[in-house]
């Protein structure tokens, strides 16, 4: 089944009428980008403490020397064989970026409760190289509601991105994104996070997915991705002139 086929002319109304829809969007971001940065900012108390390939590091020490911090919750449990394969989608599209966020003043850092060698087995094996730390003998995931214990998932309900959620809906692991600022006195604030869809215009492989013919060809949200390396070529469409 295909769209209906159209003269150019009908085919320039119909686009210049998406680009009223689209410009709309776009105002709209920019809407809701001014409102996410006049969040309001809640101090972190705790003390933190993260394992890493250079020993422990503080929230603090996170930053690596910049004043703005972005952490991605990446999906790997201390148990699990192998990362989360949405998680790993989103991730492939960060290491061209590093340069860029981090001569604007942000550091990028991926936490998991694994331990250090079996992230390090895992980046390895997906061949990226930002920062990725474990959060393991830390109430970090708990606290930023991205871990949840055996317990957690016998209860009636989770607290997952900002309301209580059914268990059923949840596992010991869910993704998010957390934010964080630290002023010149060293202290450090939590000014932002988002869970579940939230994080998603960082993939950008969707971003130019929207854009192709068939868009995501999805029956469920992301159901397509696979990690990078398991994918296996699909054949080639031959053409009808050959």
């Amino acid at each position: 089944m295909q769209n209906p086929v159209v003269s150019r002319e009908e085919w320039l109304e119909a686009r210049r009428a998406l680009l009223l829809q689209e410009k709309e969007a776009t105002h709209l971001r920019d809407k809701v980008n001014a409102a996410r940065m006049a969040m309001p900012w809640v101090k972190v108390d705790k003390d933190y403490m993260f394992d890493t390939t250079a020993g422990r590091k503080s929230l603090s020490d996170l930053f690596d020397g910049r004043s703005q911090l972005i952490i991605y919750h990446f999906m790997l449990g201390p148990d699990w064989e192998a990362g989360c394969p949405g998680c790993s989608f989103l991730s492939d599209h960060v290491d061209g970026a590093l340069p860029h966020l981090n001569n604007h003043d942000v550091t990028w850092v991926a936490v998991s409760r694994a331990p250090v060698d079996k992230i390090e087995a895992y980046k390895s094996r997906m061949g990226w190289s930002f920062p990725w730390v474990s959060s393991v003998n830390s109430d970090f995931n708990f606290d930023y509601h991205v871990s949840f214990t055996p317990e957690d998932l016998k209860k009636d309900r989770v607290f997952y991105n900002f309301s209580m959620i059914e268990p059923a809906h949840a596992n010991d692991e869910l993704p998010g994104l957390s934010a964080f600022i630290r002023n010149d006195e060293g202290e450090v604030f939590h000014t932002y996070s988002s869970y579940a869809r939230g994080p998603e215009e960082l993939i950008g492989t969707l971003m130019i997915l929207d854009r192709a013919p068939k868009g995501r060809n999805e029956d469920s949200t992301m159901n397509f991705v696979k990690r990078h390396d398991e994918y296996v070529e699909a054949p080639k469409a031959s053409s009808c002139c050959h």
